[in-house]
């Protein structure tokens, strides 16, 4: 098949088009502007466009016909290409229906990872150590890694693990052959108006799955009825792991358990391969010395990285950039608690993503009200006194942890680079 990925450098689509490669179809695709996912597809020689106006694919179709738009759950209904795309008479599709199709055609198991919080870390363990244990796997990771690609086919594989997260109910398009639930949290309000309609979601992926592996607080909080097709985890049950972080111990303890149930490897070989496990980009990745950045937004994951990098140091500095004006009218309220293991917190405004215009912008004053410690926070913005003060920060031996999905990222990174 020839197939067109729009929103090709988002991390959801983006492993798509490898796997795709893979198989030996041809892919071309486009996006709004240059990611580390882009980096990576075009390093594979996959040709990329940054101009969505739809001459591209206008170009592309006359050379060669698609078969399938399959375009990200961010694109607009309106968007030009996507218009286009059903113009040409195109057959048009979100992500989930084309790797849905892709899993079912291949024959391959489905591992499907969910969870609110530790997806993306999880879904690297459980590929890590397929491959330290020389199981052949197929999969998609939401982010780029250093141990292979961010998706990949391989012909001879049995199963596909799959980053199968919750936004606009993409998890609910799967039967998976087995499931793990990292956490539950009330999430995204932007696809579940209520806290119920988010656990009912949770509730029918269970009911989706041929077999679950979930913690038992989890499991409780989606008042989620214990089955002969559902594992119940409990605290006791964490692995004694030396990998930092104890969300990172609670994911290792997941894949560990997956190991047992498909009966893959030793008991010494599986910690063996989760011992040695290097980590994914974007969490707590260490991208200079005294300098990490992570992915996190939500007020849970933020306490649990901020635990993490104290095992690490006692002086951690945060740098944190809130994700949707959305997201902070939900869980403002919950910002209290969290932040107490920084020394120094640099609050940022919120990046604005998929917003309802209605809602009034709110400020980080607004948000910082409840916190505990809110006499450790600077109200700052991307500029060269935020860079400077980092600066001092890591002359001073601190750790620098830059949080937040949006632009901190990028741009502590061109600081680097500078």
């Amino acid at each position: 098949m020839n197939i067109y990925f729009s929103g090709i450098g988002g991390v959801g689509v983006g492993p798509l088009a490898e796997i795709a490669r893979d198989a030996g179809h041809t892919v071309v695709g486009s996006d709004k502007s240059q990611s580390l996912v882009t980096q990576e597809l075009e390093e594979q020689q996959i040709l990329i466009s940054f101009n969505q106006n739809g001459s591209f694919l206008k170009e592309q179709q006359e050379n060669t016909p698609f078969d399938w738009f399959v375009y990200t759950a961010a694109l607009p209904e309106n968007h030009p290409e996507l218009l286009l795309a059903k113009e040409l008479g195109i057959r048009t599709g979100k992500r989930d229906e084309f790797l849905a199709n892709f899993i079912s055609e291949h024959n391959l198991k489905l591992i499907a990872i969910s969870g609110t919080h530790g997806k993306t870390t999880t879904t690297g363990m459980a590929v890590w150590a397929l491959k330290q244990l020389d199981i052949p796997v197929s999969y998609s990771i939401g982010t780029t890694v250093s141990f292979g690609s961010s998706g990949a086919y391989d012909p001879d594989s049995e199963y596909f693990v799959y980053e199968c997260d919750e936004f606009d109910k993409n998890f609910l398009h799967f039967t998976p052959h087995l499931s793990l639930i990292t956490s539950v949290d009330y999430d995204h309000p932007d696809t579940y108006p209520t806290e119920k309609d988010y656990t009912d979601a949770f509730q029918t992926f269970i009911a989706n799955s041929a077999q679950t592996i979930a913690w038992s607080n989890d499991l409780a909080y989606l008042k989620q009825v214990t089955n002969e097709t559902i594992w119940s985890l409990g605290s006791e049950e964490v692995t004694s792991l030396e990998l930092p972080g104890e969300h990172n111990r609670r994911n290792a303890t997941l894949v560990i358990k997956t190991l047992e149930y498909l009966s893959i490897g030793t008991p010494d070989e599986r910690l063996a391969a989760l011992s040695s496990f290097p980590g994914t980009d974007r969490r707590f990745e260490k991208l200079a010395s005294n300098i990490y950045s992570d992915y996190g937004h939500h007020p849970v994951e933020i306490a649990a990285t901020l635990q993490l990098a104290r095992e690490l140091s006692d002086n951690v500095v945060l740098v944190y950039q809130p994700h949707q004006n959305v997201r902070q009218h939900e869980i403002r309220e919950q910002y209290i608690d969290q932040f107490e293991k920084a020394r120094d917190i640099y609050w940022l405004p919120t990046y604005l993503s998929r917003e309802d215009p209605k809602l009034a912008i709110l400020e980080p004053k607004d948000l910082i009200h409840n916190i505990t410690n809110s006499d450790a926070v600077h109200i700052a913005d991307f500029n060269d006194e935020l860079w400077s003060a980092v600066q001092a920060h890591r002359d001073a031996g601190h750790l620098v942890l830059f949080m937040g999905a949006g632009a901190i990222d990028g741009w502590v990174r061109q600081q680097l680079a500078n």
